[in-house]
């Protein structure tokens, strides 16, 4: 549906000088070139100035009457198709500045010659004109905006021509092209084309064709074609009746009596490779190992069947007006040398076609879709798209419709579009016609910048009868009318240049019409809004065209309609109220600002749509900066508790909360308990009552649940205990309290947060070292109590393996450093063996060394049992955290560390869980021989008990008789040795093994229990 809107998007016009009537005319940067009529061969140049000012730079002839005509933007060239007599050429104009200058030179050349004879240092200010010879005459052109490469379309083929850049010295470069690749296409008459960053669209009388050419890895001395054939469509109506009558003869003159149409079609992506249009490449450059080759890729083919429609017979339903937009980068570059080197990045690419009753917009760059159809109200004769408007001419009037191109590339170029960060008129939002401006026959147009050329020629016959319709069934070809064609010059014509008024300018006239709609049609006002806001998102970017202080007024226009279509989305009851959201964060207006614009002043009772409810409760659940004074913090507050109540407790907890009433608060937040109590806001209302210094009400909000039930409901709002300031976490007045009141319930919540994704580690440390006011060089033992918390209930291995390495860390750091915790630890390490798996109960042996340990080491008993036995339990790898324990272990092995019978411990466990068991046997030996064997009875099995043979009998009967009586230990140790090895062994292993010079009567016990063993074996 196209919504009609009287709107003056049309400025002045004023009439271009030209000597004869226009035949063609193209616009190029600031240059509009005009071909004049059959009889005259030659093309005017006028530069454009502001406010359309035309002023004449000069003409140069052709070789004879100009049928189609461009001009590339890169390398400012101008290329013709001419004819002379019954040959068709096609030329390009170079350098033809020069003419302006008074310069008469003129070099005429063939493509691909060489120019350094022609080009001497003294003809380099002369016009060149290139011709380029075809096997096939030309039908139609279209030049690259962003290569300059130029196509060309004939019978049955494309052909295209690479622009180059010659160095003919050090002062003197000139341009020139290279006949590059064909592409052939049976069955096909292009009747116009449109090229663009290597996408070739074409169209016939009724159909559409797509294509990209894309890189391909070859062989530089391939040379062959890479064809593409689609499977064949639904088989022609005529196909099918072959075989069905008695003569084919006869059929086939009665065939002839009707017009033949195919079915319409319509194939988008991969599905228009199934089109019955082959297309084979042929490269006609020399091969070198720097040639490009290219395959074909199918993006759309569309064809169309003629209709009676209110505007003519079905024969005038021809396609016209193909053009292909590019929408680029922004910070693009505009220059002319960057665009001749091709440095301007393509971000979206968008295709138009027309016919006579309907046009169709598609974007052709990262997908293909249909964007917009447009319905015109009478014949359309040529249109022309540019980023903001669809400019089309009809036989009485020109016509401007919107589009949708900067929607879609701002989709393209931004992903945050269509968030709750940032918003756009969705692509799909109905176009309107802005403006139908009547003018007396206007016969062709173009565009450039801000300026629309139109030529208009009035017509002598009668208007009126010639509009009349006549409304008949499909003609016979043998009755179809023909054009009529008139060669005589008729008076009556004019060539304007319409200028459109500034974006600005626009811009206000509709957000001014959008006010009649405000309390009327919601729809309309949003969608004029909409229509505003795309016009000013399609001017900025367009930066190439745009001075420094129009794109500063361009920028707060753009911040100016984002708040417009926030008040709307606000203030009105539709579908989509979650863009109020959006489109004020565009806006950067502060929340404050945001209601003054919405709630009105006094205190009478106003409703609130969703919209503006959702922005509230989005913005207030933000760590945002901004803090509102307690007047608007009060208002939010009534708002919510008429429109949201159950957001109340939520609201309160925002950063931008902190300057309301507490009392006001409480009272409520009562009258919301009362309705629907919860957990979080008891939280909230001892929150307030601590605002107040009412420890009484606080203690009896506090005591109102239980702790296990207190901690989850601090899921539901995470901010009463942190908030976070310029990013930094900050603790919260109530997390304070739980600090010196109720440390256990405090760790217990944080623990919960973490566990629901609320909060994440190093969030928590930064959490725990702001509320103990430690710097971030010190754990306080709140945070240790915390990771012992939440090494009970972790289940994800990285975190644990995370929390293992820090509470090991921070028990090695206390003990090594005499160091002892600030406040009580919540949890002994029998609590924690009880409750987590991943402390274990201490090893018999380590319990034996720490028997016999220095004094010292029991002022530390808390930290050097729970870090002995995170070592004796299953999820320490003590291979990570052997770094963390190197204060304890040492470097140098026995001693080193002098931390006393705690850190001999921890260095045998870290020995015996590596399963250097003999390191281990030979330390317990050395240091602390009691405990070597009831090491060895705890930890050697299956294949490590031949350390009791193997190491431990003999160390211990070396070390035995080397201590002699005065080591009762080593005695013990070794007879207990004695007892298993005449277990494990065969007697003569077993004798083997004692030593020559022992004393006959000690092991002589051992030796027979040995052979009993064996002799009941």
């Amino acid at each position: 549906m196209v919504q009609l809107y009287n709107l003056h998007p049309f400025g002045s016009q004023r009439v271009v000088p030209c000597r004869q009537e226009p035949a063609h005319f193209c616009c190029g940067r600031d240059v509009l070139f005009v071909a004049s009529a059959a009889g005259s061969c030659r093309v005017e140049a006028f530069a454009v100035r502001e406010q359309g000012r035309c002023e004449p730079l000069g003409a140069f002839a052709t070789l004879g009457p100009v049928r189609r005509m461009a001009h590339s933007r890169a390398g400012d060239y101008l290329v013709t198709i001419e004819e002379k007599g019954k040959a068709t050429f096609l030329r390009a104009y170079m350098n033809w500045r020069c003419m302006s200058a008074g310069s008469s030179r003129v070099c005429v050349r063939m493509v691909g010659h060489k120019m350094e004879e022609s080009y001497r240092e003294t003809l380099k200010e002369q016009m060149s004109i290139v011709e380029m010879p075809l096997s096939d005459p030309p039908l139609c052109i279209s030049c690259c905006p962003v290569s300059g490469d130029l196509l060309v379309g004939c019978k049955n083929k494309l052909v295209m021509f690479c622009l180059k850049y010659v160095v003919i010295n050090q002062n003197l470069t000139v341009l020139d092209f290279e006949h590059s690749l064909i592409l052939h296409i049976d069955n096909l008459i292009p009747a116009e084309v449109a090229f663009c960053a290597r996408h070739i669209a074409i169209t016939t009388e009724l159909d559409v064709l797509i294509l990209k050419l894309e890189l391909v890895q070859q062989s530089a001395d391939r040379t062959e074609r890479c064809a593409h054939r689609g499977s064949a469509l639904e088989k022609p109506v005529d196909a099918g009746v072959k075989d069905e009558g008695p003569s084919t003869h006869a059929l086939q003159l009665e065939l002839d009596e009707f017009i033949i149409c195919q079915k319409p079609v319509e194939l988008l992506g991969e599905e228009s490779e199934r089109c019955e249009i082959p297309v084979t490449l042929e490269s006609t450059e020399l091969p070198t190992e720097h040639t490009e080759r290219f395959q074909v890729r199918y993006l759309l083919f569309r064809r169309f069947t003629p209709d009676q429609s209110p505007f003519g017979f079905c024969e005038e339903t021809k396609l016209h007006s193909l053009q292909l937009l590019p929408v680029y980068q922004r910070g693009s570059s505009g220059t002319a040398q960057e665009e001749a080197e091709n440095k301007r990045e393509l971000l979206s690419l968008f295709c138009f076609f027309s016919l006579p009753h309907a046009g169709y917009l598609y974007s052709v760059g990262k997908s293909v879709e249909l964007i917009s159809t447009y319905q015109y109200s009478e014949k359309s004769e040529q249109a022309v798209l540019t980023p903001q408007f669809l400019h089309v001419i009809t036989s009485e009037s020109l016509q401007c419709f919107t589009v949708r191109c900067s929607a879609a590339a701002a989709r393209d170029e931004d992903p945050y579009i269509d968030t709750t960060v940032k918003a756009c008129p969705p692509v799909a939002l109905d176009v309107c016609t802005l403006r139908m401006q009547l003018f007396i026959g206007p016969r062709a147009i173009c565009h450039f910048k801000n300026h629309i050329i139109l030529l208009t020629k009035a017509d002598t016959e009668d208007i009126t009868e010639r509009r009349k319709p006549a409304r008949r069934m499909l003609p016979r070809k043998t009755d179809s009318i023909k054009s009529r064609t008139n060669s005589e010059s008729e008076p009556g014509w004019n060539l304007y240049i319409i200028n459109t008024v500034s974006t600005i300018q626009l811009y206000r006239e509709m957000v001014d019409y959008s006010r009649t709609y405000e309390n009327v049609k919601t729809e309309s006002c949003i969608h004029l809004l909409s229509e505003a806001h795309l016009l000013v998102r399609a001017a900025i970017m367009e930066p190439s065209f745009l001075q420094p202080d129009e794109k500063e007024e361009l920028l707060r226009a753009f911040r100016e309609s984002c708040a417009f279509l926030g008040d709307c989305y606000s203030r009105f009851d539709t579908k989509d109220y979650h863009l109020a959201l959006p489109y004020y964060r565009m806006s950067g207006l502060s929340m404050a600002e945001v209601l003054k614009r919405i709630v009105s002043e006094g205190d009478e009772v106003q409703t609130y749509e969703r919209g503006f409810i959702f922005y509230l409760t989005h913005s207030l659940n933000e760590d945002l900066n901004e803090e509102l004074t307690k007047e608007s913090a009060n208002k939010v507050l009534q708002i919510f508790c008429l429109a949201d109540p159950v957001q109340l407790p939520h609201i309160l907890c925002s950063p931008c909360m902190r300057n309301v009433c507490p009392l006001t608060a409480v009272k409520y937040l009562q009258q919301v308990e009362k309705m629907m109590p919860s957990v979080v806001l008891t939280l909230t209302k001892a929150s307030m009552a601590l605002k107040m210094g009412d420890l009484m009400m606080y203690e009896h909000e506090m005591d109102s649940y239980k702790e296990t039930i207190l901690a989850c409901g601090f899921i539901g709002q995470p901010k009463l205990l942190r908030q976070h300031k310029d990013g930094v976490v900050v603790p919260t007045e109530f997390a304070v309290r739980l600090k010196e009141t109720q440390p256990g319930l405090l760790v217990a919540a944080t623990v919960a947060l973490h566990e629901n994704s609320k909060m994440e580690l190093e969030e928590a440390d930064t959490f725990f070292k702001m509320l103990c006011s430690d710097s971030e060089n010190t754990v306080p033992q709140l945070l240790v109590d915390f990771w012992e918390a939440l090494l009970v209930v972790c289940s994800q291995e990285e975190i644990l393996q995370q929390l293992l390495l820090r509470v090991i860390s921070q028990y090695v750091w206390r003990i090594s450093k005499r160091q002892l915790p600030e406040t009580k630890p919540l949890k002994t390490t029998e609590d924690l063996i009880n409750s987590c798996n991943h402390f274990g109960l201490i090893f018999p042996w380590v319990t034996s060394i720490m028997s016999v340990g220095s004094p010292s080491d029991k002022d530390y008993h808390e930290d050097i049992s729970k870090l002995q036995s995170l070592l004796c339990g299953p999820s320490v790898d003590v291979a990570a955290v052997l770094p963390a324990l190197e204060p304890l272990v040492g470097s140098a092995g026995v001693g080193s560390a002098g931390v006393g019978s705690a850190g001999l411990a921890v260095r045998v466990l870290c020995c015996s869980r590596r399963g250097q068991h003999g390191a281990a046997a030979e330390q317990l030996l050395q240091s602390c021989p009691r405990a070597a064997v009831l090491y060895a009875q705890h930890e050697l099995s299956g294949d490590t008990r031949t350390v009791w043979w193997n190491k431990l009998l003999p160390e211990l009967c070396k070390r035995t008789r080397l201590a002699g009586n005065d080591c009762p230990a080593l005695i013990s140790s070794l007879k207990e040795t004695l007892s298993v090895v005449a277990v494990e062994l065969e007697l003569r292993d077993f004798l083997s093994l004692l030593p020559e010079d022992g004393t006959a009567a000690f092991f002589l016990p051992h030796l027979l229990h040995c052979s009993q063993k064996q002799l009941l074996t």
